[in-house]
């Protein structure tokens, strides 16, 4: 995967983030284990003034949402660089139940974001 994008040129202002302790406490996992995460792509992060941040919005009840690891496979298999698959899973889309990609996931709609992101691939 590429590089970890910086949050200010990829999520606007609106979008919560949380930082890998954050993140620790909400998942109830070590420090390492949520690095695993992404460094094996489940999860990505931005980087803001030198720290990690996981978008919120990927995080879920203790978890991160369902089909989000598989969407982002999906999405890097399809060339799609970090910077890239986040655009697009904050990207406006009426025609989507959520509004966008990551809200549609969240709402229990990842079958159709998945067709989605591999329609994008052909």
């Amino acid at each position: 995967m590429s590089a970890i994008p910086v949050a200010d040129d990829v999520l606007g202002p609106d979008v919560a983030v949380l930082g890998l302790k954050e993140v620790c406490v909400e998942l109830g996992l070590s420090l390492n284990k949520v690095r695993q995460l992404l460094r094996d792509g489940h999860l990505l992060a931005v980087r803001r003034a030198g720290e990690l941040l996981v978008p919120a919005d990927f995080l879920a009840g203790g978890t991160p949402v369902k089909g989000l690891a598989g969407l982002l496979t999906v999405l890097s298999d399809a060339g799609f660089t970090r910077t890239e698959m986040l655009r697009w899973l904050y990207t406006a889309d009426d025609s989507l139940p959520g509004a966008t990609p990551i809200n549609a996931l969240r709402t229990n709609h990842g079958t159709e974001v998945k067709r989605r992101a591999q329609a994008m691939a052909f």
